[in-house]
């Protein structure tokens, strides 16, 4: 069975009233998903949990994520930009909405609970990135972030180079040359206490989704039900009173509104990737150093 997107938005709708937060958007319980969309009881529910930035939370947001969740580990796979650019947002709502949302005025991170930012397209998937450019584009990239242009600087990487490899195209990109914090992102569900967890990026789509689908890779689940998780993404991001700015920041780094949306191919061009490149998820994940022992403790962790 297929999911598809635009004949269960009543779920998502139901979904997103029933996580109950204010500002925290596509939030989701990646267990209690697999299991009820499959009908069986498969991933264990309460442990693995994805989203969107949960920057703009509220008090009962923190609230809800440290107390009612439990999590006790956020994993951020942002890059440096987006960090510079949420600490902006954040600024500016505190201005205009800090009597409204008291959060916005205590640390960014909740005491209590455990962080660990990680830069997921790393320095390798960058320089990547970057040997894709023109010699003149290149020049002007440099020129451009060297002049603290950093936004506009990006742009060019955007139009020139993501845009044209598309959605997908740079998904395997990210598996290709972002081994080492792909490794570093499973190993940190295996830490003593480090579940339940939450894990996100800026929209909680696309590098959330690579690394969710390669965990219930993992764990078995079967590439259909792994879709139907993954396009969750597309309802729970289009409800947003302020998408229209979510699709105005991808645009910023000259990708367009498409890019606002899942792939309905992204779980089997995956899989044929890992496939086809490596010979299967086993031996990519060999080859990055999450071994077999490790991938026999996340199933231990998190399968019933």
């Amino acid at each position: 069975m297929k999911f598809d997107a635009s004949s269960d938005s009543s779920s998502v709708n139901s979904l997103n009233s029933e996580n109950g937060f204010d500002s925290i958007l596509n939030f989701r319980d990646v267990g209690r998903t697999i299991n009820e969309f499959s009908g069986q009881r498969l991933v264990r529910d309460g442990m693995l949990f994805r989203s969107a930035r949960p920057d703009e939370a509220t008090q009962r947001d923190r609230m809800l994520l440290k107390d009612v969740y439990g999590i006790k580990t956020v994993i951020d796979l942002r890059t440096k930009t987006e960090h510079m650019n949420a600490a902006k947002k954040r600024q500016a709502d505190f201005r205009t909405f800090g009597k409204s949302n008291a959060a916005l005025a205590e640390p960014l991170q909740i005491s209590g609970i455990g962080y660990h930012e990680i830069k997921l397209t790393g320095r390798r998937f960058e320089l990547f990135l970057l040997s894709q450019l023109s010699v003149w584009s290149f020049i002007k990239f440099f020129v451009l972030f060297l002049l603290g242009f950093r936004m506009r600087a990006i742009r060019i990487l955007g139009r020139e180079v993501m845009l044209p490899r598309g959605l997908v195209g740079l998904a395997l990109d990210t598996l290709d040359k972002s081994g080492p914090e792909i490794a570093q992102t499973l190993n940190s569900y295996l830490e003593p206490g480090a579940l339940p967890s939450l894990v996100h990026c800026t929209q909680g789509k696309d590098r959330t989704g690579i690394i969710v689908i390669l965990v219930l890779l993992i764990l078995g689940v079967p590439p259909d039900v792994i879709d139907y998780d993954y396009r969750l993404s597309d309802e729970a991001l289009f409800a947003d009173p302020e998408n229209e700015s979510r699709i105005a920041e991808i645009k910023e780094i000259g990708l367009t509104d498409d890019w606002g949306e899942t792939s309905q191919v992204l779980v089997t061009r995956t899989i044929q990737h890992l496939d086809s490149r490596y010979g299967g998820i086993d031996y990519y994940l060999d080859g990055i150093g999450f071994d077999d022992a490790k991938r026999v403790r996340l199933r231990e962790i998190l399968l019933y």
